[in-house]
C-alpha cells in the first residue's frame, strides 16, 4: 500500500479515535532502531548517516549481542548486514523476527550480491534493501519512508488496543445495565409480596453458593446468581388473594398456584439474553422434586435441570427462615433438620449435603440480606 493512502487511512483513525476520546500515537512516536555489522566502520559511517533521524541509534558488531538486547528492549526497524561470521543477516533476521515479528528489517547488501539472496530475505520478512557503498541521499530517503510505515503500524496497533480496552468498557456497561434490568425485573414481584425484595436477594446468594459448591464455573455461577431471582416471576399472573392469603390454600387455590410456574417460564424463554433463558429453566423447574412428586412435570432426579434443582433447596430453605403471611420463620436448626428428612425426596441428596457443609456461609447471607 502507498505511504499516501496509508496516512490518508491513519486519519481517519485519528478522527475517530478523537470521538472516542482515545488517546491514540502521532507520528512524532520515537522510534527504536539498531544496526548490526560486523565492520566497525561501517557503523559508524551508518551512525553518521543516521544522525538527523535517528540520533540514538544503537550498534552491534555481534549479531548474538544483538538478539540478547532484542529480547530484552523493545525495536522497531533493524539495519543488518547480510555478510557476517558465525551467523549471517537472514539467520539473523529470522531469529529477531521469532522474538519480535513487528520489527521492520532493512538488508545491507553488497553490489556483488545475487538476486537469490534477496529473495531469501524477503521470505523472511525484509522489507527494503540498500547496497553498499551507501549512498548518503538514498539512504536517508528511504529509511524515511521505513519510519513512516512503522509509525503507521504503531497508530494502527495502538489504535486497534485502545479500541480493544473502548470496546471492553462498553461490553462491562452493557452487562451491568442487563444486571440492573434483571434486578428491577426480578423485583416486580415485590408489589405482589413484601417479603420477595430480601427474599429474592438471599436465594441468589444461597444459589450461587451452591452453584459454586457443586463445580460449576464462573460463568456458571455468575448465571445462577443473576437467574435465581426470576423463579417466582410468574406470581404477577396469581391474584393477590391467593398470594397473601394468611391460611392453608384450598384445591382450586393451589391449582392457580401452580401455575405461576408455567407463566414464568412463558415470560421469559423467548429471550435471547443467556440469564432470561435461565431464568425460564429455573422459573419452571424449581418446583420440581428429587423423587417426581413436584410440579408442573413431575420432573425426577437428574431430569430436572441443575439450576433448578439448585434453586429450589435455596428457594424452600429461604421460605423456611422467613415469615410469611401464613407461618411465622423457623430456627436454622428446623428449616436444617427439615433439609435433611428431604434428602432424595423434595431436594437433590448431594447439594444438600453442599447447603449443610456450608452452613456457615448460608448464616452470614441471611444475616446480611435479613432486611432490604
Amino acid at each position: 500500500m502507498k505511504l499516501r493512502s496509508w496516512n490518508t487511512i491513519l486519519k481517519v483513525f485519528k478522527h475517530i479515535g478523537k470521538k472516542l476520546k482515545m488517546d491514540t500515537k502521532d507520528f512524532t512516536t520515537p522510534l527504536y532502531v539498531i544496526a548490526v555489522d560486523d565492520e566497525p566502520f561501517n557503523l559508524e559511517l551508518l551512525k553518521a548517516l543516521s544522525l538527523k533521524i535517528y540520533p540514538d541509534i544503537l550498534t552491534f558488531d555481534d549479531p548474538k549481542e544483538a538478539l540478547v538486547h532484542i529480547k530484552k528492549h523493545p525495536v522497531d526497524i533493524m539495519l543488518v548486514d547480510y555478510m557476517m561470521p558465525y551467523m549471517n543477516g537472514i539467520v539473523l533476521m529470522k531469529e529477531a523476527h521469532l522474538i519480535n515479528s513487528n520489527i521492520l528489517t532493512i538488508m545491507i547488501t553488497a553490489a556483488g550480491d545475487n538476486e537469490e539472496i534477496k529473495l531469501l530475505a524477503l521470505n523472511e520478512g525484509a522489507i527494503d534493501f540498500l547496497k553498499k557503498p551507501l549512498n548518503a541521499a538514498e539512504y536517508r530517503a528511504r529509511m524515511k519512508n521505513v519510519s513512516k510505515l512503522k509509525r503507521s503500524q504503531l497508530i494502527l496497533d495502538d489504535f486497534n488496543h485502545q479500541l480493544e480496552k473502548e470496546v471492553a468498557r462498553a461490553t462491562q456497561a452493557l452487562i451491568q445495565r442487563e444486571k440492573e434490568a434483571l434486578k428491577v425485573l426480578s423485583n416486580t414481584a415485590e408489589y405482589k409480596d413484601p417479603e420477595t425484595a430480601s427474599h429474592v436477594s438471599r436465594v441468589a446468594h444461597y444459589s450461587r453458593l451452591l452453584a459454586k459448591a457443586y463445580g460449576l464455573d464462573r460463568h456458571e455461577q455468575e448465571v445462577v446468581f443473576n437467574a435465581s431471582p426470576l423463579h417466582d416471576i410468574g406470581k404477577v399472573g396469581i391474584s393477590d388473594a391467593i398470594l397473601l392469603k394468611p391460611g392453608k390454600l384450598d384445591e382450586d387455590e393451589m391449582k392457580e398456584m401452580k401455575e405461576h410456574a408455567h407463566i414464568g417460564m412463558k415470560i421469559l424463554e423467548t429471550s435471547e439474553n443467556p440469564f432470561l433463558k435461565a431464568g425460564a429453566i429455573i422459573a419452571h423447574t424449581h418446583h420440581e422434586k428429587y423423587d417426581g412428586s413436584g410440579y408442573p412435570r413431575g420432573l425426577k432426579a437428574e431430569e430436572i435441570h441443575i439450576y433448578g434443582r439448585i434453586t429450589a433447596l435455596a428457594d424452600v430453605f429461604d421460605a423456611l427462615t422467613s415469615v410469611r403471611p401464613y407461618k411465622k420463620a423457623w430456627s436454622f436448626e428446623e428449616a436444617m433438620d427439615y433439609l435433611q428428612e428431604q434428602r432424595g425426596k423434595h431436594f437433590d441428596p448431594y447439594l444438600c449435603n453442599l447447603f449443610i457443609k456450608n452452613i456457615d456461609e448460608i448464616r452470614i447471607i441471611h444475616k446480611q440480606f435479613k432486611s432490604l
